[in-house]
């Protein structure tokens, strides 16, 4: 079953807002990115706060996360929607694998990996370089 473990949120202070989550709800800061960009955790869910790079884009929610177990399964769901195929994210994206909308244009990332630690595209390809030379 898909899980939803993960949500965006854009910001003018990324830094601030995570702040403000560590003191006042106890979540634990998993990684700090170059560009400014959070991750945090309460240990279930995990939040990217997003700096607001000016490109028209709200503060707010900008996306979520669902923790899948097969992405072109996931894929053959999305079809049977009138729903385009999921594109890869960007290989320096630590968590998700893929981004897709709903039928009302809400995105949401797609993840075998999960939301828990950090993996970037790299890592993936040379664990399934291994898989296939077991």
């Amino acid at each position: 079953m898909a899980k939803i473990k993960h949500i965006g949120i854009i910001s003018i202070d990324p830094a601030r807002l995570a702040e403000f989550y560590e003191q006042v709800f106890d979540m634990k800061v998993l990684h700090r990115g170059k560009t400014g960009a959070v991750y945090m955790t309460d240990g279930y869910m995990n939040i990217a706060l997003l700096p607001n790079k000016a490109e028209g884009k709200p503060n707010g929610l900008n996306h979520f996360g669902i923790h899948i177990d097969d992405q072109q399964e996931t894929a053959g769901r999305l079809d049977k929607f009138g729903i385009a195929p999921p594109a890869d994210r960007p290989a320096d994206r630590p968590f998700a694998e893929k981004r897709a909308t709903d039928p009302d244009g809400n995105n949401f990332d797609l993840s075998v990996h999960g939301f828990e630690s950090i993996e970037y595209a790299a890592h993936r390809k040379k664990k399934q370089v291994k898989k296939i030379d077991a």
